[in-house]
């Protein structure tokens, strides 16, 4: 069975959304942050080297990487839901998501959180911050221009993009973006997505 490695406030929320969406039998151990430091504790090196979340394991099997869990339990589990056929010009697009999420999207957002704790040291990076927010965030708004979901149909590829639209909220970015925020909203108010948060425990974005 699968076991998620559940760090609080962390993107692993959206391991456990995928297989509740797709009724996947699995098992959460939970992990405290450290109150001062929000650094995930050591006992997540005992499952990773990395120490980092989302990580599961699969029998003997360990998975690090948000994309590459949800890639390993849509060709393991998913029986075809969720994702385009192979081979599929959708599928290809649906992977470029997959990549996208954390290779590019998730970067200049947590550039902000982070510089934006420097205060005064931080501001010559404002701008560029600021310029790449905008880029990436103009991009995934215009792609869900005229549809409820990245591919048409709702996918893994919108589980995986999730926490780029989540956390514009707390950084005060999402009203900018329309259709972004109805996109959130629409994901958000899932059966799946409300029981894994349930399971999971409420979180913040501003400090995952």
């Amino acid at each position: 069975m699968i076991v998620v490695h559940h760090l609080n406030d962390s993107r692993s929320q959206r391991i456990l959304w995928l297989l509740e969406e797709l009724g996947v039998p699995y098992e959460i151990k939970h992990y405290q942050r450290d109150a001062t430091t929000r650094l995930a504790p050591p006992e997540l090196t005992a499952v990773h080297p990395l120490g980092k979340s989302p990580v599961i394991t699969d029998g003997d099997r360990v998975v690090h990487e948000s994309g590459a869990i949800i890639d390993y339990i849509i060709r393991r589990y998913g029986g075809g839901r969720l994702a385009p056929s192979l081979g599929s010009d959708a599928y290809e697009t649906y992977q470029q998501w997959l990549h996208y999420s954390e290779g590019s999207a998730m970067l200049p957002l947590l550039m902000f959180m982070y510089v934006s704790r420097l205060g005064e040291a931080g501001k010559p990076l404002h701008a560029r911050i600021d310029s790449e927010i905008a880029n990436h965030m103009g991009y995934l708004n215009s792609s869900l221009e005229g549809r409820d979901w990245l591919l048409g149909e709702f996918s893994a590829a919108d589980v995986e993009m999730s926490f780029v639209g989540e956390i514009l909220a707390p950084f005060g970015r999402l009203d900018s973006y329309p259709n972004i925020k109805a996109w959130v909203a629409r994901f958000q108010a899932r059966p799946a997505y409300k029981a894994a948060l349930e399971k999971g425990g409420a979180y913040s974005f501003a400090r995952a």
